[in-house]
Formats: structure tokens, sequence, C-alpha cells
């Protein structure tokens, strides 16, 4: 018999159903989960029995739907605290972003691609794709681009392996020839910018988190919309940025933060 593979068992199966359920993102009836899933009406039921068992799932009688269970979000949390910067940086970039007056990012590299950590608005925020949470692109986005310039060279090519490379707007990156020879201005003037390269009128100046060894712990951005400011305006900020990196980098080793996974 082949052996089988990882993630094929029970508890991988459970997994997949579980994040079905995150990704809906709201309470979800077992007829709707049943069309998009890959498993069988019985396999189905059996999964959500379990995950229910176990509190990672809540069921409602009334409304007949499932939704996240206490304990996960717990987990969750706890994972948040153990992996994330965000604990770390939440005083520094509410500082910055009250300094500013504009939206800040807090940001880790996670599988070569841009996980958001934390967001601070001003008071009249701009409405743009980044969200606590959410994942995006390391290639065409700032704080991406600050992150991957000061990756040593084997993680830099993993990371650049793991790029799509699409074309969000009439300013994106489309090759790696093309992303390598802006990292490498990047990595000299030790900021990046967002060119309205993943959303248009979206621009931002960013600067990578580094540990006290020089390691990419995470990346920050200072993002606005070109009805408000231009490239040039942004460098303004580069200061109040590059110090606030260099202090949530400092307070991330007195806290042995872990390095990235790229």
């Amino acid at each position: 018999m082949a052996k089988e593979k990882r993630g094929d068992g029970t508890v991988g199966k459970a997994l997949d159903v579980l994040n079905e359920v995150a990704e809906i993102g709201s309470p979800v009836r077992f007829s709707s989960l049943l069309k998009t899933s890959k498993y069988p009406k019985a396999t189905l039921y059996r999964l959500l029995q379990t995950l229910l068992n176990q509190d990672m799932l809540s069921y409602n009688d009334e409304e007949q739907t499932y939704k996240l269970g206490l304990k996960l979000v717990r987990m969750a949390h706890a994972a948040w605290l153990q992996s994330s910067l965000a604990p770390i940086a939440l005083p520094f970039i509410d500082e910055l972003s009250e300094k500013v007056g504009e939206t800040v990012h807090l940001a880790q590299l996670d599988n070569g691609q841009v996980l958001y950590v934390d967001k601070r608005n001003p008071s009249s925020p701009i409405e743009m794709y980044s969200q606590a949470g959410k994942v995006g692109p390391a290639y065409c986005t700032g704080v991406g681009k600050a992150m991957m310039a000061f990756l040593d060279e084997d993680a830099l090519s993993r990371v650049i392996s793991k790029q799509a490379f699409f074309k969000y707007t009439d300013f994106t990156i489309t090759s790696e020839k093309q992303l390598r020879k802006e990292l490498t201005i990047i990595k000299k003037q030790g900021i990046a910018f967002d060119k309205q390269e993943h959303e248009v009128k979206i621009i931002c100046i960013s600067s990578p988190i580094l540990s006290s060894k020089g390691r990419v712990i995470g990346g920050l951005s200072i993002t606005s919309s070109i009805d408000i400011h231009s490239l040039e305006s942004l460098q303004e900020f580069k200061p109040q940025l590059l110090k606030t990196s260099e202090l949530i980098g400092k307070e991330a080793g007195a806290w042995n933060f872990p390095e990235q996974n790229n």
C-alpha cells in the first residue's frame, strides 16, 4: 500500500473543513458547505462532528449553522501572541500613526507572501485591500519589497520563486529581473515604495524591521493615496519610519521574537 501523503489523514481532512468554515467568514449551513467541499456528505458530516466535539466549531440549532468555536479563538490568540510582532509593536505603531496622520501597516513574510498582522488608520481612513489577517503579494507591495530586499540570497530566491508576478495595475512589476533590480536600490536606500503597483491610487513608503543580527523579522509601511500625497512627499516620513522600525526591532530582540518564516 502506498504511503499516505501528509495531510491526507483524518486530522488533515478535519483541518481542511475547519479552513473552509473560516474562509467563508460567517455562519454557514451544512448544505452550503457540501456544495463546495471535496468530501462526500457522510464524511463531511463526520468531520464536522469531530470539530464540534473538540470545540473547534460551534453549532447554532435555531439557524442550523456552523461557525468557529471559542477554543479555536483562544488558540489563535495564543499563537498570535507567540508568533506575531503585533503585541510587541503595538505602542510604536500607535505613536507613528498618530504622528504622521496616515495608515500604518505592520507585516511579516509568511511562505513567500505578505501577512498583515496589524494596521492603524487615521481619522479619515482610505479604503484599501490590506487588513490585519489578510495575505498579499510580496513583489508588488512596498512592505513586501522592503522585507525581500534584506533577505540573504537563499531566502530571497525561495521567496521570489513563490511570486505570481500577476499584473494588478499598469505599474506592477512583472518579472524577476525587474524585481531584483529594484530590490538592489531598496537595500541601498533602506526604504521601499509602492508606486500604485498593487492598487490604483494607493502608494506607500516602507522599511524592514530587522533583528540585532540583521535578519528580517517584519516590515512597516506608511500608506496613503495619490489624492493626498506624492511619492516625493511620502519621503518626509522616512526618518520617523526608520526610527520606529529600529525601535520595534530592538524591542523584539528583548522579547526573543523568532525569525521569519520565508
